[in-house]
């Protein structure tokens, strides 16, 4: 009996070593597997993939499967970059065939109206300049923003004055602003953050722009500037006719038009740029707004590298 039982404890010592053993030899398996994928999926990131394993294991499935699947997606990448490169090159062949004949028609649009012209022709000329001004700053518009999107202009962010930057962009829109009456005031500010100084003002002239068309005569834009800890806020704020809730996540798509300002100038591509601009920067641009009551447009620039 006591043999039997000395018998029975063995066979029960081995048959856990046994499965102590097989498990070991399960988990170090499972690790050797998983570091193979792990070094397959590196491989794959750095774009230096490639088959090892020529035979029936699961692993070699999964690296032919991989393999199919990074083929595809290089193709499919290189098909999307020959694409946006197809719209870039048509759009510089479309602003480049245009450009003269743009610039003749506001030329003779200029000269004609110095001539003594009925009121009726007069209102042509006008009318005449007036569209090759916009046809003008849509080609413009339309090529700044296919070379942004497809990396040809880049921004550089460096440190620099946010007055600055402020400055640059109220030169451009004072002009516009004056001509409606449009009162407009800033606090002056030492806040320094991180943008691109060029790409960077023209995005916060498209805001101010927005603000001005959309004010009435009379009206008033306000620019205030706050630091936070990792952020410069820029807040642009105008008395203007407001953007309806439903309309707020639609303003920064390009094209877009609201229904109730189909009225007044524009395409619909200055929120747009301006959105791209400060996100390619790291920054965003965040719009507080109620139909009839102003609107709020917050420009988050970095403070950090």
């Amino acid at each position: 009996m006591a043999v039997l039982n000395y018998i029975c404890v063995g066979i029960t010592i081995i048959a856990l070593f046994a499965v102590g053993t097989a498990i070991l030899l399960y988990r170090k398996n499972v690790h050797k597997t998983m570091k193979t994928i792990q070094e397959m999926i590196d491989t794959a990131i750095d774009g230096n993939f490639s088959e090892h394993v020529f035979d029936e294991s699961v692993l070699s499935a999964v690296e032919t499967k991989l393999a199919r699947f990074l083929s595809i997606c290089t193709v499919s990448s290189k098909n999307l970059l020959a694409e946006k490169n197809k719209i870039n090159e048509l759009i510089s062949d479309i602003s480049h065939q245009t450009k003269t004949p743009v610039a003749n028609i506001l030329l003779y649009s200029q000269l004609l109206s110095e001539y003594e012209l009925s009121q009726d022709a007069f209102t042509c000329v006008k009318a005449l300049s007036a569209q090759a001004e916009k046809l003008n700053f849509l080609i413009h518009a339309l090529v700044k923003t296919s070379r942004l999107e497809t990396g040809i202009i880049t921004v550089s962010p460096r440190r620099e004055s946010v007055q600055k930057l402020l400055d640059a962009a109220l030169r451009q829109i004072m002009p516009k602003a004056e001509a409606k009456g449009i009162s407009v005031v800033m606090e002056d500010t030492v806040i320094h953050a991180y943008f691109d100084l060029k790409w960077t003002s023209e995005a916060i002239y498209n805001i101010m722009d927005n603000a001005i068309k959309y004010t009435e005569t009379g009206g008033n834009m306000n620019i205030k500037v706050m630091a936070y800890d990792l952020f410069c806020r820029i807040d642009i704020i105008d008395n203007g006719i407001g953007i309806a809730e439903e309309e707020q996540g639609k303003i920064f798509t390009r094209f877009y038009r609201s229904p109730t300002v189909n009225s007044q100038e524009g395409v619909g591509i200055g929120l747009f740029l301006a959105r791209e601009i400060i996100a390619a920067e790291g920054g965003y641009i965040k719009v507080r707004s109620c139909y009839g009551s102003g609107s709020t447009f917050s420009i988050f620039l970095s403070m950090d590298t």
